[in-house]
């Protein structure tokens, strides 16, 4: 999938760049669904970065599970999902030294909840990639109930945990990884416009 252009916003919008192979004694590169693409974009930009490459990967649904493993990395481990994967994510930063690379790919979601992940284990920001590749839903936390609810795909949406109808905002919260909702009929109750896609 090609990459999306995402339209000027507020500054606490995350900006994505292109990930590109990094001088490093080790690298880490996570991704799901199309960001496996980015991965396989570095491998064939630098093939001999592989044999010092550990790859975390959730398909999503995709299959370039053996795309990836066919590029030889030092290590390899596919996940059921996000949250299947945190630990060993959380392992392997525990473990990780100085100099070490991180390349983050796919979805805004596993970027933001992934890049928290290294900061909170002491990555500087500045050894941290990020590509967005794939989908364009959005992670979202219901400012009324806290709740988070995945792949938001449309403005407004139902908050998965309280019911309330929520306006999607650009405003965004790095230490949740998940951009803010707003009830849109707090004032004028079951006045809700329709919901119309992300970025149509």
């Amino acid at each position: 999938m090609s990459k999306f252009q995402f339209p000027e916003s507020i500054k606490s919008r995350p900006v994505y760049g292109t990930l590109e192979p990094r001088p490093g004694k080790y690298h880490l590169m996570i991704a799901d669904a199309e960001g496996a693409e980015a991965i396989l974009d570095i491998a064939a930009a630098d093939p001999s970065i592989m044999a010092k490459t550990h790859i975390i990967y959730i398909p999503r649904g995709t299959d370039f599970g053996a795309k990836l493993r066919a590029l030889n990395p030092a290590q390899y481990y596919e996940g059921p999902s996000y949250a299947a994967s945190v630990t060993r994510i959380q392992r392997v930063l525990q473990d990780a030294h100085m100099g070490t690379q991180v390349y983050l790919t796919g979805t805004e979601g596993l970027m933001g909840q992934a890049q928290n992940e290294c900061m909170q284990a002491g990555i500087p920001h500045t050894a941290i990639q990020t590509e967005h590749r794939g989908s364009v839903a959005r992670r979202m936390q219901c400012v009324h109930c806290k709740g988070i609810t995945e792949d938001v795909e449309t403005d407004p949406f139902v908050c998965s945990h309280c019911g309330l109808n929520l306006f999607v905002r650009d405003h965004y919260s790095r230490r949740l990884a998940a951009f803010q909702g707003v009830c849109i009929d707090a004032e004028d109750p079951g006045n809700v416009p329709e919901a119309v896609e992300l970025y149509k």
